[in-house]
């Protein structure tokens, strides 16, 4: 190797503020280096660029068998790209050298990244859909379980418990949505792009994009090198999922507080304090909340990162890592999520005891009076809101307070009033779409659409994997009949 190769890339401070950054992706980014590198000199060796007697493939595949740990990256070295050259070239030499026909360093990270961020997002969307199933299951099981729907913190309706958690399945569908698209747009192939136009070398960009397992090679190349916005939305929408995520561990928190008691967490998700022995703080909850923040920052980074001129690689070295991190921690969250509602433990008596005294009947006595004296609703909402001034809704209270604020004298049925400031009577009279006493219907409408989106990520799984066999398998044969071993 020339004196050139063997000198150490770059000035200590540029080692340690940017190698040192690029260094810490090595192991998020490093298989699929190597396979990347793999179907590039596949389709050298295809076209007969490589010599007969080049090393190239088989030292890319003990690469392969090679954990990150054991190569070595160092900042000293460069960054990943160049740092991992140094271990090739210490195994082959200068065949090491051959990868870089027809291709930029630019071009191999930004395809590993993808592949990096392709099972990412895979990841996160299975962990959504698993508290979607959890939701759905434990919605069955509290969809009689009385309790006060709460705004602003204020009792405002009778609902059941059931019917509270379910309203987190469907913006979670939706999220689910958005990050099956998210993974079609990343799941792209920017191989054979060259340095952003192309090369001489007669590439076969859709059979390079297919041994990697993408959906398509990127139709522009100098798109395909420089385009942000897949992964900006890949984050935007990860981080949507966590603040759905977030208004419901928020929820728990104070349902689980002493002065609600509503809930309790499972032990093995809450944590003691070490001073006062009584405490029991729900600390996962605090994990999906702090994880829910981190990811507001990771999304707004990646926007700030995206206000760039069309080419400039600041925009992208700074996501390698930090986008794949960013999924993989809501992923963790969403997981833990899960087990919270999967062994959240309901106290009925505690929720019924909540409704006693909030008359959360009172919109529906206003309708009442709509309906069976004439009165508009203004009138009659004002008509309750002055009963309520003598503590309770009564036929008396009602007609008193219709013959104060209106001057006029109503009837109205004691059965029916009675009725209606009973919770669970009242619960009974909405049948309508969507609400509490559709609860079991609406929990298996939302599992059917889960199950369609794990199909639709099991698939992409299986024609990563496929293509990534088939790739190893291909490497390996190339070897084999050069009588080289792997």
């Amino acid at each position: 190797m020339s004196e050139q190769r063997d000198a150490l890339p770059g000035a200590a401070e540029l080692q340690a503020a940017g190698y040192a950054w690029e260094i810490g992706d090595a192991p998020i980014l490093h298989r699929w280096l190597t396979l990347a590198d793999l179907a590039h000199a596949l389709e050298l060796n295809r076209l007969g660029a490589l010599p007969a007697q080049s090393r190239l493939i088989e030292g890319l595949l003990h690469l392969w068998q090679t954990e990150a740990v054991d190569v070595g990256y160092d900042p000293a070295l460069g960054e990943v790209y160049t740092s991992r050259e140094y271990w090739l070239r210490s195994l082959i030499g200068d065949d090491a050298g051959h990868l870089h026909l027809g291709r930029t360093r630019r071009e191999a990270v930004r395809t590993a990244f993808r592949m990096a961020c392709r099972v990412a997002l895979a990841d996160l969307i299975e962990s959504v859909m698993e508290i979607v199933s959890t939701i759905c299951q434990r919605s069955r099981a509290w969809s009689e379980i009385v309790v006060p729907d709460y705004t602003y913190l204020q009792p405002a309706q009778p609902t059941t418990f059931g019917h509270y958690l379910l309203g987190f399945a469907d913006p979670l569908l939706r999220d689910a949505r958005r990050l099956v698209v998210d993974v079609r747009e990343v799941d792209a192939s920017p191989a054979g792009s060259g340095a952003a136009n192309g090369s001489t070398l007669a590439i076969d960009r859709d059979r390079m994009a297919r041994q990697l397992g993408f959906l398509r090679p990127i139709r522009h190349l100098r798109d395909a090198m420089w385009q942000t916005d897949p992964f900006l939305h890949a984050t935007g929408d990860a981080t949507s999922a966590l603040l759905t995520l977030d208004r419901l561990a928020e929820d728990l928190e104070i349902f689980a507080s002493r002065e609600f008691g509503f809930v309790s967490l499972g032990d093995g998700l809450v944590r003691p304090s070490v001073l006062m022995p009584q405490k029991r703080n729900p600390y996962a909850l605090s994990i999906v909340r702090g994880t829910a923040a981190l990811l507001v920052g990771r999304a707004g980074t990646q926007m700030a990162l995206a206000k760039s001129p069309s080419a400039r690689s600041d925009a992208l070295i700074f996501s390698y890592g930090e986008v794949p991190r960013a999924l993989d921690w809501a992923t963790r969250s969403s997981r833990l999520m899960a087990a919270v509602i999967s062994t959240l433990a309901v106290d009925a008596d505690r929720m019924s005891q909540a409704l006693a005294g909030t008359h959360v009947e009172a919109t529906d006595v206003a309708h009442l009076l709509c309906t069976t004296t004439g009165m508009d609703y203004s009138t009659a909402h004002a008509v309750v809101s002055r009963a309520l001034q003598d503590g309770s809704l009564t036929a008396s209270t009602l007609q008193h307070a219709a013959s104060e604020l209106c001057g006029r004298e109503i009837a109205v049925d004691d059965a029916q009033i009675e009725a209606l400031t009973n919770p669970e009577s009242l619960l009974e009279l909405r049948t309508g779409r969507g609400g509490p006493g559709d609860v079991i219907d609406m929990a298996t409408e939302y599992e059917t659409e889960q199950s369609g989106i794990l199909g639709l990520v099991q698939d992409s799984r299986t024609r990563w994997s496929t293509a990534e066999t088939d790739t190893i398998d291909e490497a390996r044969h190339v070897v084999g009949t050069r009588g080289g071993q792997t």
